[in-house]
């Protein structure tokens, strides 16, 4: 269940790469900027590379796995970012959602979608896979996933996006979840009031 505590909305990112330099996490940056500018939203994004989540069938180290999984299970809503390889969402990323337990962690929780691709017709077909696995596993999964083409001609060296209009829509990936959350998740509430938790 969405999850609001001690009053304030918390937000969890989940990339799905670790590659140095990639463009994930350049559009991460600006989603977490833009949920920076609200004050009552905490936000977390994930360190796949530290994390180290085994594969499935694999025993992992318990402590990082219930840190893992408390703290997806305690946020208000989950962002996946995730490059299109081989017309499919990361391998990460499906690793990330294998380890969310059975029953996952993401069931009932609202999850918004960023994909980006070097290709003319961006990660249209990631995302739609990625919609279906994460529906499948009970998320809410909110319309209007982001997909960003030709990302690598998107973002300077210094990984600032220079198309106003792709700006603004990457940054939407953040709107869009906490919109959704303040009219169906605790509607007519100030954040300052909200208190809820797994238990309820």
């Amino acid at each position: 269940m969405a999850t609001a505590t001690g009053g304030r909305i918390r937000i969890v990112i989940i990339p799905g790469s670790v590659r140095d330099g990639n463009f994930t996490d350049k559009a991460v940056a600006l989603v977490a900027d833009e949920i920076s500018r609200y004050g009552d939203v905490e936000l977390e994004v994930i360190d796949m590379q530290m994390l180290e989540l085994p594969l499935p069938g694999r025993e992992g180290d318990l402590a990082t796995l219930k840190h893992f999984r408390d703290t997806v299970s305690s946020a208000t809503g989950v962002i996946f970012a995730t490059p299109e390889y081989h017309g499919s969402f990361s391998a990460l990323t499906k690793l990330a959602i294998e380890n969310l337990g059975f029953p996952s962690v993401l069931a009932g929780k609202p999850v918004a979608l960023l994909g980006v691709a070097a290709g003319a017709i961006g990660a249209i077909k990631s995302l739609e896979q990625l919609r279906g696995v994460c529906s499948h596993v009970g998320a809410i999964v909110l319309p209007a996933p982001v997909s960003v083409a030709g990302v690598q001609r998107v973002f300077d060296e210094q990984g600032h996006c220079t198309d106003e209009m792709i700006d603004k829509r990457i940054r939407h990936v953040a709107t869009n979840l906490i919109d959704y959350i303040n009219d169906h998740i605790c509607p007519g509430i100030g954040l300052e009031e909200i208190v809820r938790t797994s238990d309820h």
